[in-house]
């Protein structure tokens, strides 16, 4: 991919958040900390996603620790659901070549984490990773929300990125003999 490919697949979504951001009225209607994702890299259909595109896709609600240990409760969407509606490859399709894919999934603070395409995939695995909007029945405030990626099963939360901004899908490089 050329560097100008490259740019154009990262700041065609950036500009189009930035557009929706300065719409007319959009403050009135919204709160200061509104959920919006952008997805984007190797995917068929790039999406910017609003709270309710959010809240009109597959929900789930998990029962984990926070980072200080107490039982909490987060509902969200499974990040399948998102990479689904993107035409990540999934199922049958994640193969071959496809095995080289990984997700970025990146804060608004720059914080990023990354992770396997399989990791998210019902026919890999058994967990359910979700982009949560909402902790305890409550919409999440900053600085850990208003969206989180929430893992369960890890023993430490790195990879859970608070105030997610992006997932964007890219490919491994294999390494020269």
């Amino acid at each position: 991919m050329t560097i100008r490919n490259h740019l154009r697949q990262r700041l065609a979504p950036a500009l189009l958040l930035a557009l929706l951001s300065l719409q007319p009225g959009r403050a009135q209607g919204a709160s200061a900390h509104s959920a919006l994702l952008r997805v984007g890299g190797l995917v068929k259909h790039p999406l910017i996603l609003q709270e309710a595109d959010l809240q009109s896709l597959p929900r789930r609600r998990l029962a984990v620790t926070d980072e200080k240990g107490h039982p909490v409760s987060y509902e969200g969407v499974p990040v399948a659901a998102i990479l689904r509606r993107a035409g990540a490859p999934l199922g049958a399709d994640l193969r071959g070549p496809a095995m080289k894919l990984y997700l970025l999934v990146e804060a608004a603070d720059g914080y990023a984490a990354v992770f396997a395409l399989p990791e998210f995939d019902p026919d890999f695995t058994s967990r359910v990773a979700i982009v949560a909007d909402r902790r305890d029945g409550h919409p999440i405030a900053p600085p850990e929300g208003p969206l989180r990626l929430v893992i369960p099963g890890e023993r430490r939360h790195a990879r859970w990125v608070r105030e997610v901004t992006a997932l964007d899908l890219e490919q491994a490089r294999a390494s020269s003999p």
